[in-house]
């Protein structure tokens, strides 16, 4: 197997990255976050390679932690490499311990593929493997009025990631309604 990878980034693709390293190019499928933080000089990711019948495909991630919540998305029946890197595409690992811990199946439901049924069946599964960080998980009020901030500001053209990342920055006293949490949401981006 192998657990690592360190070279230069030669080019980036819609799903992986080609990073080349000793001369040979490697495609590695990475979450859209995991894109984003990449420096063209020198790429570091902890990898993960998945074996099937008929393909070798190798899964990198920035942090050591990623990688292993990508490995516990893999056990979940009905889970592939590319559903568990949608999720690690769509949602901050805070956000995905959030769902876990407040069984909030609408978020999961945010990411493309996953329904309700879907969505309830991997928190189920989740919450008894995802054991790691889930006591210290910082548990955001996503309550409906975070809900309609968060369509909000994704219908503004921000990723659900951002939405969500400004949405954990508001401050705790923030006023409860929908258009002013908006607008503190929007003061995270300026």
């Amino acid at each position: 197997m192998i657990a690592s990878i360190q070279g230069s980034l030669a080019s980036t693709h819609r799903d992986y990255v080609v990073i080349v390293t000793g001369g040979i190019g490697y495609k590695v499928f990475v979450p859209h976050s995991t894109q984003e933080r990449l420096d063209a000089d020198d790429v570091f990711l902890h990898t993960t390679m998945v074996v099937r019948e008929d393909s070798l495909a190798l899964y990198g991630f920035v942090t050591d932690e990623e990688r292993e919540l990508f490995e516990i998305l893999l056990t979940i029946s009905g889970v592939g490499p590319k559903m568990a890197l949608a999720i690690l595409s769509t949602l901050t690992l805070d956000n995905l311990r959030n769902a876990v811990v407040g069984e909030r199946a609408e978020i999961l439901t945010r990411v493309p593929g996953i329904g309700k049924k879907s969505a309830q069946k991997i928190l189920i599964e989740l919450k008894d493997k995802l054991k790691f960080g889930l006591d210290t998980a910082p548990v955001v009020a996503f309550d409906d009025v975070n809900s309609d901030v968060l369509d909000a500001l994704v219908a503004l053209g921000y990723s659900i990631v951002e939405a969500q990342t400004a949405i954990q920055s508001l401050p705790k006293d923030a006023p409860s309604n929908v258009e002013d949490r908006v607008r503190l949401a929007l003061q995270y981006f300026a």
